[in-house]
């Protein structure tokens, strides 16, 4: 059920500050004696205890956290539900003394969570501690596969089984890095053994030139000259 931004408003102020809660409204499961054998489609029976009889709201704070205000039940055991209604298809609401009761007619899953009586007296909100409501957990039981049966007297081999997936695309994978890394490989061989036999080459050139004597001034020898 929706609420109003006023009421969440208020609410919101109620849940931030501890201080407001009070301690004499006490609300507590009424029906099934036993909550935790609670079933979809049974009646939820809630009722709130106060000390005094000024009215009270009925708040539901589903799953995720998100509040839904239910009805308002005045000193005069009027209630109001969503829109301004005075029926439900899913609640029933009623007062007695300062007693404030609240049933989900057939509980379903939305309607787990905490539910909580508020009260306003004197310009102050009063909250009851939120009581849990949730259907018991139950355990799943996986189906088993039947064995398949042999056809036509043909008896399968047990040693058989379907290759896996995951290994065939490992094994391409690896034939992937082969083809990459080996050609690779190769070609940094070759320049490498370039490289090496470039610098002997280089070595080599260089140690034949400095075999040739250069005179001291640079300039070519020259011939002496025989006097007439």
């Amino acid at each position: 059920m929706d609420t109003s931004p006023a009421l969440l408003l208020l609410l919101a102020l109620g849940f931030c500050c501890p201080g407001i809660f009070g301690q004499s409204l006490q609300i507590k499961v009424k029906s099934p004696n036993d909550i935790n054998q609670l079933r979809v489609g049974q009646k939820l029976e809630l009722e709130c205890r106060a000390d005094k009889d000024s009215g009270a709201f009925w708040i539901h704070q589903d799953r995720s956290g998100n509040l839904h205000a239910i009805v308002f039940i005045n000193s005069m055991a009027r209630v109001t539900f969503q829109g301004n209604q005075k029926w439900s298809s899913r609640f029933e609401a009623s007062k007695h003394n300062t007693i404030y009761y609240l049933a989900v007619k057939s509980f379903t899953p939305q309607d787990q969570g905490k539910y909580f009586c508020v009260m306003n007296l004197n310009q102050m909100l009063y909250f009851s501690p939120g009581k849990p409501v949730f259907l018991p957990a139950t355990t799943v039981v996986a189906p088993t596969t039947p064995e398949p049966t042999p056809k036509h007297g043909i008896t399968e081999d047990p040693n058989l089984s379907t290759p896996d997936p995951e290994r065939i695309q490992e094994d391409l994978n690896f034939f992937c890095h082969i083809f990459i890394w080996v050609p690779l490989a190769g070609a940094c061989l070759l320049l490498l053994i370039a490289l090496v036999i470039t610098i002997v080459l280089c070595q080599q050139t260089r140690s034949r030139r400095c075999r040739c004597k250069r005179p001291a001034n640079g300039k070519p020898p020259t011939k002496p000259r025989t006097p007439n």
